[in-house]
This record gives C-alpha cells, structure tokens and sequence, in this order.
C-alpha cells in the first residue's frame, strides 16, 4: 500500500503548482531527519508532517517544550505529562499504547534534563519491548534528537545518558522491523551521535551557519562542498530535501501550512510606545523590599584571638588525650554486618516500584536507613552494594547466606554484569532448595523490566556463558540446572505477568 501526504511546494512553484508529496510507507520504512537552527521552522516542518499522517498511521511524539500537546484537541492525541509518572508507568505506558493503537504524546515540560532523558528512554523502551503481536506500524517523532542522542557527554549523569542513548540507537538502528519509523529532529548535526543520525535514508536540510554543520549536511545529501554556504540563504519554512520517499535529487521545498498552533510560538513584534519615566514609574519598579527582621546580634568581643597555630597545637593534644583514654571500640562482626544490610535491602525491595527503580536511587534510599541505623553516612561503597542488592533480590535467607553452597553461588555470580547477576543468583537459589524453576515474570522483576521478552533473552545469555542449561519437558514445564555444582530447580511451567 502506497499512500503520499504533501508536505509542501517546490521552491518558488507557484501557488498550487509543483506539490511535493512523501511516500509514507516509504517513510516508515527508511526514516527521516531533520535539521535547521532556531527559528529555521522544524517545529513547523514536523507538525505538518504530523497533521497529514495523523489520520493514516499510529504516532508517538516526544515533546521536550510542549510544543505538540495542541494536536490532541484536533486528533484526538492522549497527552502524558512525564512530570506526573514514574519510570515504570511511562515503560508500561509506551507497551499499552502499541497494544490499544493510541496516538500519544510524551509531554517532557516542566522535568530537568535528566529526568528528561530517564523518562523519554523508559517510554521508548516500552514501545520497542512490545511482544511481537503488537508490532503495528508506529511514526516516532524525536524532537531536539540532540537531547536524547547526545555526541558528547554534559551535564547529565552517565546512567541517564546511557539509558537515552541506548533507547535512541534501538529506535534508529532496530526499530523498523518492530513498526518502529523514526522522524528525529535536531538543531545541530554535530551534536547528534552520529550513530544515530547515519541511520535516517530521507533528510530535510533547513537554514543553518555554522561550517561543520553546513558541511555534514552537504555530505549528507550528496551535495559538494562548494554548495554548503547555500544553506544560509534558506528562509524560514523552507528545506532541502532528498530520500526515497520524497525526492531522488535535492530539491528545495516551501513547507505548507498547519491546521494547530503551537502553544509556545515566538514572539511576535508589537507597537511599543515607551510610558515617561516619570515619578510614578519610579515608585512602581523601586519601592523598597520589605526586610525581614533580624535578630540582634551579640557584640563582638573586643579582644583579639588568639594565634591560629596556638589553636591548632591546643586541638592536636586535646585529640591525642581523647584517642588515649577512649575506650576501645568492640570488634565489628563482618558477618552479622552483612546479614544486616541484606534486610535493610531486602525491605527496600518489598516496594513494588522498587525493582524498577534505578541502581543509584536504591543506593540513596539505603544510605539513609544506614544513617538512622547509626552506620554512618559511608556504610557501604558502590560496587559492594550491587553485589549484595544482586543477593538481596535472590530472596535468600540468613541460613543460606551462611552455607558454604551459597559462597560458592557468589563466587560463580562475581563474573557475570552486575544487571545479571541477581537473576543467575535467583536461579541457584531456587536451584539449592529444590524450588520451582523461577518464572518469567520474576526473572524481569529481579531483572528491572516488565519485559518478558527481555528476560528471557538474559536467560539466553546464562546459557551462552555456561552459567547454565535449560530443560523443557514433555510438558513444556521449564527447569535450569547450573552447570558446574550440578544443582537443578525443580520443573515449572514459565508464567506471563
């Protein structure tokens, strides 16, 4: 099925003559990028594209500023506003959407950059998670890419940019075959990763000044370099475009007009008539703060202190005194200290967002039970903590934390990612107690998805590092056995969530 929307006229084409149409199967197939500086007119260019096809194929909108949410009074778009939803109702959200065949519209307004990119990535990874028999064609529009697929690290934490950046490059590179069409938008190729933005077939070049980015758009289109500096002479609404499903050449196109506005269009010139800077402007913009009431201050002492090395000699004897006379602490038990953090960590994952909350946040939360506790503030470092979180989400009790099996388990999990060790440790326990062969809905849980696709695949990578063997019975009844000790769970059929 082929089916053209127009997105404008050539340039220069008289009113109604010369349309330029895109071939939307085509779209969906190769993507598109989109480039211009501020003001070039790619809000426009991409609500037009929107408009045309909102009535002929599923759309996902990732909108940073808002900019999008009108559409849903004309088209019926649902609006979630990120700011209101956690990381696990926004990936639930992306999975329901593809399900249900509802246009949406990922409202990002009003949450730091960070959390910009959590929630963005959490929501595409939900609508890539989809099981298979949801894989309707779907057009993904990315505004200000460049946030989400940055080329280089800034300001945001590694985790999130990692987390963005990975969901992008599923989006560009893995998408299609899962319906996925990719229409990104940014307002400077240079700081899109490029591997990216060397997935997108169709491009719409808008205005743009700076020579690298003029340069990599030339190169983009197949244009020479000579011909770069034409793209500061583009006016605004107007693109240089070349894809399979617009055009085979470079071709200059005047974007048409659009039905919705923008809630955050620029600023429009006025008539300014400049009010006398007379007496009464002056009391209006400098009339006194009112000063909140200090309390009085004591009266300095008028005699001088004394000598800061006398201070610091005075500090040092009385600190050595101390250390002399104080009793001595009583021994640490490594073992009981161990046993107490794996309950603490073990009743922060009785909440049931909890899995699903990242490592950092799970670390934050149990450095504050440890500081009421009276641990201190510094009680465990990282890479302990994601060591015994992996243990604490096994499920495992203080019996079997002490048994020798146990340490050997720990010892065969130490070489494995961090992500996956709790889901091989949930195995061997279940494995040591003859239980049940752990379901899949548990194995994403433990894992911190509500994928089941996803966990199997972790299943796969157990089995492809020889951490373990999967059996399946007459009965289709599933049990893993690990490879090494010998031991094995007992038979289960795998259940949905």
């Amino acid at each position: 099925m082929s089916v053209a929307i127009t997105i404008g006229e050539r340039r220069g084409a008289v009113a109604g003559d010369g349309p330029v149409t895109m071939d939307l199967a085509e779209l969906l197939s190769t993507r598109l990028l989109v480039q211009g500086n501020s003001g070039s007119g790619k809000s426009h260019l991409l609500r037009r594209l929107l408009e045309q096809s909102a009535r002929m194929v599923q759309q996902a909108i990732i909108d940073p500023e808002g900019d999008f949410v009108s559409l849903a009074e004309r088209f019926g778009h649902l609006v979630i506003d990120a700011a209101e939803h956690t990381e696990a109702a926004l990936q639930a959200a992306g999975e329901r959407m593809r399900m249900h065949r509802a246009s949406v519209i990922l409202n990002l307004e009003g949450v730091d950059a960070d959390v910009q990119m959590r929630r963005a990535a959490a929501f595409l990874g939900g609508m890539f998670e989809v099981p298979r028999d949801y894989w309707y064609p779907v057009l993904v529009v990315v505004d200000e890419a460049q946030l989400f697929a940055p080329a280089a690290a800034g300001e945001v934490s590694d985790e999130a940019r990692r987390a963005s950046l990975g969901a992008m490059t599923n989006l560009m590179c893995r998408g299609r075959k899962r319906g996925l069409a990719g229409v990104i938008a940014t307002q400077r190729l240079a700081k899109l990763a490029k591997n990216v933005a060397a997935e997108a077939s169709n491009f719409l070049m808008g205005r743009t000044f700076l020579d690298i980015d003029m340069m990599r758009a030339a190169d983009l289109l197949g244009m020479e370099r000579r011909q770069a500096e034409s793209f500061r002479d583009l006016e605004r609404g107007y693109f240089v475009a070349l894809g399979p499903a617009v055009c085979r050449r470079p071709l200059a196109v005047k974007i048409g007009p659009v039905e919705t506005e923008s809630r955050s269009a620029g600023p429009t010139l006025m008539p300014f008539e400049p009010v006398p800077a007379g007496d009464e402007i002056r009391e209006l913009i400098l009339t006194p703060v009112p000063e909140r009431e200090l309390p009085a201050r004591p009266p300095r002492s008028i005699n001088p202190p004394p000598d800061i090395l006398s201070q610091l000699a005075a500090h040092a004897e009385t600190a050595t005194l101390e250390a002399e006379t104080a009793p001595e602490a009583p021994p640490v038990d490594a073992a009981a200290l161990r046993l107490r953090f794996i309950d603490i960590l073990t009743d922060i994952l009785r909440d049931e967002d909890a899995g699903f909350r990242p490592v950092h946040v799970l670390y934050q939360d149990f450095l504050v039970r440890c500081r009421i506790e009276g641990m201190g503030r510094d009680a465990l470092d990282m890479p302990r903590f994601r060591r015994l979180l992996a243990v604490a989400r096994a499920g495992v009790d203080a019996t079997t934390v002490e048994s020798e099996d146990w340490r050997q388990a720990e010892q065969m999990a130490a070489v494995l990612p961090d992500d996956i060790q709790g889901i091989f440790l949930l195995i061997a326990r279940a494995a040591l107690h003859g239980e049940p062969c752990p379901s899949d809905s548990l194995i994403a849980r433990t894992y911190g998805t509500h994928s089941l696709g996803r966990a199997r695949r972790q299943l796969a990578y157990l089995e492809e590092q020889n951490m373990i063997v999967l059996r399946h019975d007459g009965l289709g009844r599933r049990s893993a056995a690990i490879i090494g000790p010998g031991w094995e769970t007992a038979p289960a059929l795998p259940e949905g969530i």
